[in-house]
Order: C-alpha cells, then sequence, then structure tokens
C-alpha cells in the first residue's frame, strides 16, 4: 500500500477537494507531473488539464484551469482558478467555446489575444476530454 499524503484543491468559490491520497497526476508550465508523498517540496504553475487524484482502491479525476501547486513533503495544494468534476461539464458549452476559440484563432486580426484565446481553447478541449470520461 502507497503511502498517503493530504491533497488540497482550491478555488475561488469553494475547498474542491479535501482528503488523503497515494498520488496526484497534474499539467505544470514544465511538463505533466505525477506526485507521491515526501515529493521534494516545489511551487509550479498549473496549466489547464486533467488531475488524476489517486485515492486507495480509485481514480477521481477533474478538470482545473490554471493556478499554482505548491507541492510539500505531506502536502499537496492546488489553487486553481477553476476546477471542475466531469458531472459539472456541460459539454455542448465546452463546445461552443471551442468553435469561438478556434475562430478567433483563425483570424488575423491585429488586436488579437493569442495567448487569450489559446488559453480558451485549451480550457474548452479540457473540458470535452474530461466529458467523455463520465
Amino acid at each position: 500500500m502507497a503511502e498517503l499524503f493530504q491533497l488540497q484543491i482550491i478555488s475561488p468559490n469553494r475547498i474542491f477537494y479535501d482528503g488523503q491520497v497515494s498520488m496526484v497526476e497534474m499539467n505544470t508550465g514544465e511538463g505533466q507531473i505525477g506526485v507521491y508523498a515526501r515529493h521534494l517540496p516545489v511551487t509550479t504553475t498549473l496549466e489547464p488539464g486533467i488531475v488524476k487524484i489517486h485515492e486507495e482502491g480509485s481514480v477521481r479525476e477533474a478538470a482545473v484551469h490554471a493556478g499554482f501547486a505548491v507541492i510539500l513533503q505531506d502536502k499537496v495544494t492546488l489553487m486553481a482558478e477553476v476546477a471542475e468534476w466531469p458531472e459539472e461539464i456541460d459539454i455542448n458549452r465546452a463546445e461552443e467555446a471551442r468553435i469561438r476559440a478556434e475562430r478567433r484563432l483563425s483570424t488575423n486580426e491585429p488586436n488579437l489575444d493569442v495567448a487569450r484565446a489559446e488559453l480558451a481553447l485549451r480550457r474548452s478541449l479540457t473540458r470535452i476530454e474530461l466529458s467523455k470520461h463520465r
């Protein structure tokens, strides 16, 4: 049995998750990482993606959209702009957001905020991917 540690996922409007886990996987600015108990302490940015929460005997998945991760040896805290369970995602709204973002990126508008449009696209794709796991 793997050693457990405390995982908290906090968004601006709620404590999304608070429990004991054996591992957590997430997308960071440096790439995808998996964290076990006794990990070296580090602080990193979170990128939009699916967080895999390894509880005893099961794996739960959630969409997380940007933020920060504070990793300590006995606790990991994810502070996310948005955190959603699969059942909270409106797939039609996510598809519409994907279409809007792709349309924006395909234009050559000089005032286009490319980074913002790309982030919107990544968020919508994350929601769509997670909703397929229901």
